[in-house]
């Protein structure tokens, strides 16, 4: 039997959404006025020279604005409908897009159907102030669900519960309606975030992300032995140094569960299983494509265009460097059903951190000089759902080359029913 295809009417879709919430939500996006003021782009926000994209820069440097919009979308997994079609197997996702700089009478439409898998990427330094907006689009495909969404930045000692994102004491915005969340980051290292509302569901749909914090150590200590000046902590001693960064988010799709949803039957919670094991939202091959994005996804007839023929997969999960230099991977997982061990071989790895805490014992004089190094050499790392990991890969004497990080689980090595792909990658010294 065919498989019937989702795609919509866009506007009928926006019609059965905005005629069934209150006109009373209100979209706005919120940052301190008064740093809102070069004008380079919409909002009052800088533009990316390069990308023509928003910053989210003000005129303090200490001061980042961002919003982001949750909604539903698509992506395509990397096992082939057919040799032909530009893509793999569509799911139906939840998830979150950038729309720092869009006008505010704009971003719902603009953010409709833009759902990002991996989200965007939250990148901050230590002491900077994070104000981030979240506007809920609404479920164009789902508009028989009204789903408040929110961010929780996991491991982050919030002052506030206001600002958890966890629904029994903070605010989460339902469709069409705005809130800002403030955080003030303090100390660096890798963290990660998601939405907290029915955790179980939208976290297996896609609404999570990679978040870290760079240490205000950042090119200020010439006498340490790191000609880059990039360092993973405020060390002390320049051990967490590296030459080039990589953010790995662990995480995966049950399809069953994933094509129920967007055919309104009951889902299976009880017998979740990831069967498309991913890193940044893709599988074995599309993690090795150089640069996000992979293209927009098409509907299973391999033709039809979804997201309005706007890429969603726009975390590159390829890791490059040149021989000598010092590899950081920022690792985490929000997988909802594993624990997942990655393997790398050929290339020495030293784990420097844990769920954004240096491996390092307390200092013996009161911080004059570092504690006692607790890092230690591996070439495996495990990983459960809500935890992190800094790994640093040493390619002096390393060959030139392709080396390969995968899981462990033989289980998860593929895309759905398809062989050899799922949660691996290269490495690609040159």
């Amino acid at each position: 039997m065919k498989r019937r295809t989702w795609q919509i009417p866009l506007g009928v879709a926006l019609i059965l959404l905005f005629g069934a919430w209150p006109a009373s939500a209100v979209v706005r996006f919120q940052c301190p006025a008064n740093l809102l003021t070069d004008g380079t782009g919409p909002g009052g926000v800088r533009l990316d020279p390069v990308t023509g994209f928003a910053t989210g820069e003000t005129d303090d440097p200490n001061v980042l604005c961002i919003h982001l919009a949750a909604g539903d979308g698509f992506v395509n997994m990397a096992d082939k409908l057919r040799p032909d079609a530009p893509g793999g197997w569509p799911q139906y996702i939840f998830s979150f897009s950038d729309v720092t700089g869009v006008p505010d009478n704009d971003v719902v439409s603009v953010g409709t159907l833009q759902a990002n898998f991996s989200a965007p990427t939250i990148k901050v330094r230590e002491g900077q102030d994070l104000y981030l907006t979240l506007t809920n689009v609404g479920m164009v495909m789902r508009p028989d669900l009204f789903d408040p969404h929110s961010v929780h930045y996991h491991g982050f000692p919030n002052a506030s519960a206001i600002y958890d994102g966890v629904p029994d004491a903070s605010v989460v915005p339902f469709p069409f309606a705005s809130f800002t969340y403030f955080y003030r980051n303090v100390d660096p290292g890798t963290y990660l975030w998601h939405c907290h509302v029915e955790a179980a569901e939208h976290m297996q749909m896609g609404m999570l992300g990679n978040l870290y914090v760079l240490p205000t150590q950042d090119g200020t200590d010439p006498g340490a032995n790191c000609p880059s000046q990039k360092f993973a902590y405020d060390d002390g001693d320049g051990s967490t140094c590296y030459d080039v960064d990589f953010p790995l988010q662990i995480a995966g799709f049950d399809k069953n569960f994933h094509d129920l949803h967007l055919a309104v039957q009951p889902l299976p919670f009880a017998a979740m299983d990831d069967n498309y094991p991913m890193l940044n939202g893709r599988g074995y091959p599309d993690t090795t494509l150089a640069g996000p994005p992979l293209p927009f996804p098409v509907d299973v007839d391999g033709v039809t265009p979804l997201n309005q023929e706007v890429p969603s997969q726009r975390v590159s999960a390829l890791i490059t460097a040149t021989q000598g230099q010092k590899i950081l991977l920022r690792i985490s997982s929000l997988s909802t059903t594993s624990f997942h061990n990655l393997e790398v071989l050929g290339i020495p790895m030293t784990v420097i951190a844990k769920d954004a805490r240096l491996l390092r014992g307390p200092s013996p004089d009161g911080g004059v000089t570092p504690g006692i190094d607790l890092s230690y050499g591996a070439n495996s790392i495990s990983l459960g759902g809500g935890q992190s990991a800094d790994v640093i890969l040493d390619t002096a004497g390393v060959a030139p080359g392709t080396y390969f990080l995968y899981a462990r689980e033989l289980n998860h090595m593929n895309n759905y029913q398809e062989r050899f792909g799922g949660m691996m990658t290269e490495i690609r010294i040159q």
